[in-house]
């Protein structure tokens, strides 16, 4: 993800589009198709995620993913936006560290194409990042817990992240990022994997199975993910330039060469090919080229995609190892697919690839390993934020309005208790 300057006088220009000429009427034709494309991932995620859950809770991942889609776009444009993007000023706020207030309500933004339709691009953003957390929590988190946690997150550890992604002190010192590998999906997997270590294990995992009750649904899921994430990243590069063409690329590959990967993997350990392993390859990669689809260019999606249908695939294979229970392998696919991304951008960053292209270069193409250093340095400061401040934040809410449902709620199902529906007759 970009942050893209404003034309506003409260709010200076910051991130990618700082110095570049206005934005033509094909620019904005192309930014409204992407913010359109990324607002149906979620549904997307919805059906992905409903389809890996048991039928008793279905219902219930659906309404987890929608009420992101509902809330969130209430919290950004109230306060969200201002603290996640407004810079200026200096000192704690609007310096290194979060966004001043410039903007609270939308305040001084003038009522321009070019100013709202940033604010509505960065919205689904926001949107969907903590709709990826609520895979890892399936099947046993309240509700009404979750109702709370989301605006809270978000206020407390998405803006700051994507504040020090392309605003504060990462971009900075040199890192990028071009889409959101770390200020989305490094930063959800890190707190998904903070929030089900205080939410604890699914009652019987993991000697009981619990296999998806709805492949369909999961590889349409995944298709319509993989459609939308060319508005998530192409729509990155803020115009209908030669870079958003180059990301769209790369996206294409990359999902590709990932599901390839992980069926290979599959393969090779002995097992089958599954369609549930194509879907997990798929986001994989999409995931790992995120941060680096419109830095990088010639074969480089296909390699991104391909380590990182491998490398997730072991990283989910660990959770038995380790005992925490990600119901949806939210920490192996997001968490290490953004870790994966961003190392790799550190290697394969190549600037001639790129039309204007004004970054640093990798390792293999120059660079040195300046970038690598500074994509590490950024990284991890991400994960000891967003793991710190979840696991506090989940542990509030456990201890005052409870996190957890009862025993006999998770038996029943949570359609039922929860939502007094339930998705088949």
């Amino acid at each position: 993800r970009v942050i893209l300057s404003l034309t506003t006088e409260r709010s200076p220009p910051a991130g990618f589009r700082k110095g570049r000429s206005p934005m033509d009427s094909g620019d904005i034709a192309w930014m409204l198709t992407s913010t359109a494309l990324v607002v149906f991932m979620v549904p997307g995620l919805a059906l992905f995620y409903g389809g890996m859950v048991r039928s008793k809770n279905v219902l219930n991942m659906l309404m987890m993913n929608m009420y992101c889609l509902g809330i969130v776009p209430i919290m950004w444009v109230l306060v969200g936006y201002s603290i996640g993007n407004s810079s200026g000023g200096g000192g704690f706020f609007g310096g290194d560290w979060v966004g001043n207030f410039d903007a609270i309500g939308l305040d001084g933004l003038s009522a321009d194409p070019e100013s709202l339709i940033f604010v509505a691009f960065l919205m689904t953003f926001a949107s969907i990042t903590p709709a990826l957390i609520s895979g890892a929590v399936a099947d046993r988190m309240k509700f009404s817990a979750w109702v709370v946690f989301v605006p809270v997150w978000l206020l407390v550890v998405y803006c700051p992240v994507t504040y020090w992604v392309y605003n504060g002190w990462h971009a900075g010192n040199g890192a990028l990022d071009f889409a959101g590998g770390t200020a989305i999906h490094l930063n959800s997997g890190v707190a998904a994997l903070a929030l089900v270590l205080v939410l604890g294990k699914r009652r019987g995992w993991p000697s009981e199975a619990m296999p998806p009750h709805n492949m369909p649904m999961i590889m349409l899921g995944a298709g319509i993910l993989w459609f939308g994430w060319f508005g998530f990243n192409a729509g990155s590069a803020g115009a209908a330039n030669g870079q958003a063409v180059q990301a769209l690329l790369n996206t294409f590959l990359a999902a590709a060469a990932g599901l390839v990967g992980w069926i290979a993997v599959e393969k090779l350990r002995g097992g089958s090919p599954t369609s549930l392993g194509a879907a997990s390859g798929i986001v994989a990669a999409l995931v790992a080229i995120t941060p680096a689809a419109g830095y990088v260019g010639g074969l480089a999606g296909v390699v991104f995609g391909l380590v990182a249908g491998g490398v997730c695939y072991w990283a989910v294979s660990l959770k038995s190892r380790f005992g925490y229970d990600d119901s949806l392998d939210v920490v192996g696919i997001h968490g290490v697919g953004g870790l994966t991304g961003g190392l790799l951008l550190g290697l394969f960053a190549d600037s001639s690839a790129i039309p204007s292209g004004d970054f640093s270069d990798g390792l293999f193409f120059g660079g040195g390993v300046e970038l690598l250093l500074d994509q590490i340095v950024a990284m991890f400061s991400v994960v000891v934020l967003s793991f710190v401040v979840t696991w506090v934040l989940a542990k509030a809410l456990d201890v005052t309005i409870g996190l957890r449902v009862d025993d006999e709620t998770e038996q029943t199902g949570l359609d039922r208790a929860l939502h007094a529906e339930s998705a088949y007759s």
